[in-house]
C-alpha cells in the first residue's frame, strides 16, 4: 500500500479543555509548552474559538486577542485552528454579515489559519458569510482556510445520501475542507468507514474528523474513519484526553506506527508534553474543576442519542422542580420535540432549545401549554431552515397567525459594526475591543472596567465612582 501519513490536530488548548474542566485553562498554562507542541508536526493546534472567547473574559479576566497573539507569537511552525458558530460567530444570536467579516479578518491578522465554521441546523446559508470573508483574504493575502463542519446526527433525515449530497453542496460554495463534527460521539466505527468512504467518492475537498470519547467508541471509529482515506483526526494529548474528550493523541500515533498511515511523529516528544499539563490535571481534580464523572463512559449517549452535557443540563433542571422520577419520561420526549422542531442536530443551542422544551412538555402534564421563547424563535425560522419541516400542529398552537422567516436569517439584520463601536467607544483601546463587546457586551464592558483598574493601578473596590474618587 501506499504511504499516507494520517494527520492530526491536536486539540488540548481548546476542547479537551472545554470538555473537560469547563474552559478554564488559563494563557499562562499554555505558553510554556508551545515551543516543544511546534516540534510534533501537527496538521493543526485548535486553540481558539468555541468557548474559549467567553470564559477568557468572562472567568480567566483575560482578552481573547491577546491569547491569539501570545500562542501565534510562540508557535512558529504549526498551524492555529478556531471553531465558528457560522452567523452566530462565537455568541448566541446571529449577528450581521459586517460583524461576521470583520471578525474573520481580525482572526486571521491576529494569527488564525484554520477556520472551522458549523451551524446547529447544518443551514448552509449561515455559513455562507463566513466562508467568503475567509476566502476574500485568502486571495488578498494568501492566508486563511475555511473549513465546513457538519453537525453529526442520527435520524430519518439523515441518510448516507443527506451526506453525500452536504459534501458536495460544501465543495460549491468554497469551502478548503470538510469536518464531520461528531460532538455527542454518535458516529460508529462501521458507520465511519461507510460515511468518509461515501464522502471522498462525492468529492475532492480534504475530509476531518472530530468525535468525543464520551459513549466509548472513539478510538475505535478513528480507526476505521482512517482506513476508508480520512485525511485528518482530532485528538488530544492524553492527560487531557477521554472522557468528555477526544482520543488521546499518543495512542493513535502508536496505533498507525509501522502503517502506511504512520504520522511519523515522536513519542518522545508527545511524552514530555503529557508530563507538562499531567501536575496541572491533578490540580484540577484535587480542585474539583475536572469532575471524575466526566472521565468515564456514558453508553446513555448511544442509548438516547443525547449529548453528554445536555443530559446534565436536564437532570439539574428535573431536580430543581423536585421532579427527579420523570427522567425517562422526559427521554422519551426529547425525540418527539425534535421531530417536532424539524429534527435538527443536538448541538449547542439546539440541544439547549430541545432539551428544556422536553422538560416543560413533561412537567406541565400538556405539551407544549407553555413554550420558551427559544423554543418560539425556532418555529419561527429565526436560527434558519430545518432538514425536515417543522410540525404545523406545533406552529399553529405556539405561534398562531405568525409570519415565519424563509429567507436567510442574517438577511433581516441591518449593519451593525458602527453602531457597536459608538456604544462602546469610551473602552476601545484596540480595533477588538468593537468585537469582544459586540459577542458579549455585558462581560466585555466588565472587562473593560478590569483592565482600565489594572492599567491605572486603581482599587475599583475602594473606588468612589459616583464623585469620580480613585485612591491609587
Amino acid at each position: 500500500m501506499e504511504k499516507k501519513p494520517i494527520k492530526i490536530m491536536e486539540t488540548v488548548l481548546r476542547d479537551a479543555h472545554q470538555s473537560l474542566i469547563a474552559t478554564r485553562m488559563p494563557t499562562d498554562m499554555m505558553l510554556p509548552i508551545v515551543d516543544k507542541m511546534d516540534k510534533v508536526g501537527y496538521h493543526a493546534v485548535e486553540c481558539w474559538g468555541g468557548a474559549t472567547f467567553d470564559a477568557s473574559l468572562r472567568f480567566l479576566k483575560e482578552d481573547p486577542w491577546e491569547r491569539l497573539r501570545k500562542l501565534r507569537d510562540g508557535f512558529k511552525n504549526t498551524k492555529l485552528q478556531m471553531l465558528f458558530r457560522g452567523q452566530n460567530i462565537l455568541g448566541y444570536r446571529p449577528y450581521a454579515d459586517d460583524v461576521v467579516d470583520s471578525f474573520v479578518e481580525k482572526s486571521i491578522a491576529n494569527g488564525i489559519d484554520i477556520i472551522r465554521i458549523f451551524d446547529c441546523l447544518n443551514d448552509l446559508r449561515n455559513l455562507q458569510a463566513a466562508v467568503n470573508a475567509t476566502n476574500k483574504i485568502k486571495q488578498r493575502e494568501g492566508r486563511g482556510h475555511a473549513q465546513i463542519a457538519l453537525s453529526y446526527t442520527l435520524g430519518d433525515a439523515y441518510t448516507l445520501e443527506y451526506w453525500v449530497d452536504m459534501a458536495k453542496k460544501i465543495e460549491e460554495m468554497g469551502a478548503d475542507s470538510i469536518c464531520i463534527k461528531d460532538m455527542a460521539g454518535l458516529l460508529v466505527p462501521y458507520k465511519a468507514s461507510e460515511m468518509i468512504g461515501a464522502m471522498k467518492a462525492a468529492t475532492k475537498l480534504p475530509i476531518q474528523l472530530h468525535t468525543h470519547y464520551t459513549s466509548g467508541v472513539a478510538s475505535m471509529t478513528y480507526l476505521k474513519a482512517v482506513e476508508a482515506g480520512v485525511d485528518v483526526i482530532d485528538c488530544a494529548i492524553s492527560p487531557f484526553a477521554m472522557g468528555t474528550s477526544q482520543p488521546a493523541t499518543e495512542v493513535m500515533v502508536e496505533t498507525f506506527k509501522g502503517t502506511p498511515y504512520d504520522t511519523g511523529y515522536d513519542q518522545n516528544v508527545l511524552a514530555e508534553i503529557a508530563d507538562y499539563f499531567r501536575p496541572y490535571r491533578d490540580e484540577c481534580l484535587a480542585s474539583g474543576l475536572l469532575n471524575p464523572k466526566v472521565m468515564g463512559v456514558d453508553i446513555k449517549t448511544l442509548l438516547y442519542q443525547v449529548p453528554g452535557g445536555m443530559l446534565s443540563n436536564m437532570v439539574s433542571q428535573l431536580k430543581e422542580q423536585n421532579a427527579e422520577d420523570k427522567y425517562y419520561d422526559v427521554l422519551r420526549e426529547i425525540p418527539a420535540v425534535r421531530k417536532d422542531l424539524g429534527e435538527p442536530p443536538l448541538v449547542t443551542p439546539s440541544s439547549q432549545i430541545v432539551g428544556t422544551q422536553a422538560v416543560f412538555n413533561v412537567l406541565m402534564g400538556e405539551r407544549y401549554k407553555m413554550a420558551t421563547k427559544e423554543t418560539k424563535a425556532v418555529l419561527r425560522g429565526e436560527y434558519g431552515q430545518t432538514v425536515k419541516p417543522m410540525s404545523q400542529e406545533v406552529i399553529d398552537k405556539v405561534i398562531p397567525g405568525e409570519k415565519r422567516i424563509t429567507c436567510r436569517p442574517a438577511d433581516l439584520i441591518e449593519n451593525e459594526m458602527d453602531k457597536l463601536e459608538s456604544e462602546m467607544k469610551e473602552w476601545k483601546q484596540q480595533e477588538e475591543d468593537v468585537l469582544s463587546y459586540a459577542l458579549f457586551p455585558q462581560v466585555a464592558t466588565d472587562f473593560f472596567k478590569y483592565r482600565q483598574a489594572q492599567q491605572e493601578k486603581v482599587d475599583m473596590t475602594q473606588a468612589d465612582t459616583k464623585n469620580g474618587a480613585y485612591p491609587v
